[in-house]
Formats: structure tokens, C-alpha cells, sequence
């Protein structure tokens, strides 16, 4: 099921000379329409893709640095003023869920790692064995 609809900008709230909206892709609005349940984001390092990708983590609820709902916390990053200017249309609405950035993956895997120390089958639910004695594309799976 495609939760996501569409993403829309709202062009009153632009800032055109300022970033985000300083990325080509979002200079001239974005208008994202969603037809299935995967999406890939392709481009060029700078072309905004991890942007919009927090932006839609913002627009979840999410802390654009990673995790849920319940992680609010500062970064050294800098939110972008996009998930504001932005329309998402939702059916139904995601009120649940974990925004997981590649960055952010070593410090997770730490962390199920120390859990793991007092309750071992924790792991279970991570392949059986620490996600850092795993290859990168089996512990994100």
C-alpha cells in the first residue's frame, strides 16, 4: 500500500535564493506524485536527494537525524525549512514508523549490541548475531 500520495510545494512559502530551495530540483517547486509501494531517489551527490528524504521524515513526525517519533534530539545538523513549505497527502497517514539514515546505522547497531549484553535474544530479531558481524546489505535487511 503506497502511503504516501504526493509531495507538493507550497510556493508562498519558498525562499528561492536560500537553501534548500537554492537545489535546482527544488528551485522550481517540487511535485512528486507516489504510484508504488518502493521509490528510488537518484542524482548526483548535492542534487537534494537526502533533502528530501528528511524533509519526508519531518513531514512522518520523524527527527530529520533519525529514528521515530520518540527520538528528539539534537544534532549538528541544521533542519532545513522544507518539510514546512511542503503539501504531503497521506491515505491513510503514517503515525508509525523509523526514519534509519546510513549514518546513523553504526550507532543503532552499537546500541542493539549493549542491549544485547543483558538480554541476548534481543538478536533475534537481528539475524541472531550483532549487526556488525554482518555484511552492510544483511544487517539493514
Amino acid at each position: 500500500m503506497t502511503f504516501l500520495k504526493s509531495i507538493k510545494t507550497i510556493s508562498e512559502l519558498v525562499e528561492p535564493h536560500k537553501f534548500p530551495f537554492s537545489i535546482p530540483i527544488l528551485s522550481s517547486g517540487l511535485n512528486l506524485e507516489f504510484s508504488s509501494n518502493v521509490t528510488f531517489f537518484v542524482g548526483e551527490n548535492g542534487s537534494g536527494k537526502s533533502t528530501i528524504l528528511e524533509a519526508i521524515a519531518e513531514g512522518c513526525g520523524f527527527n530529520h537525524s533519525g529514528g521515530n517519533r520518540n527520538h528528539s534530539y539534537s544534532s549538528s545538523d541544521t533542519e532545513s525549512n522544507l518539510a514546512a513549505a511542503l503539501r504531503f497527502s497521506w491515505l491513510p497517514k503514517v503515525t508509525n514508523g523509523f526514519f534509519m539514515r546510513a549514518e546513523s546505522f553504526y550507532n543503532f547497531a552499537t546500541y542493539i549490541d549493549q542491549i544485547a549484553e543483558e538480554d541476548s535474544s534481543i538478536l533475534q530479531g537481528y539475524g541472531g548475531k550483532s549487526l556488525h558481524h554482518q555484511s552492510h546489505g544483511e544487517s539493514f535487511l
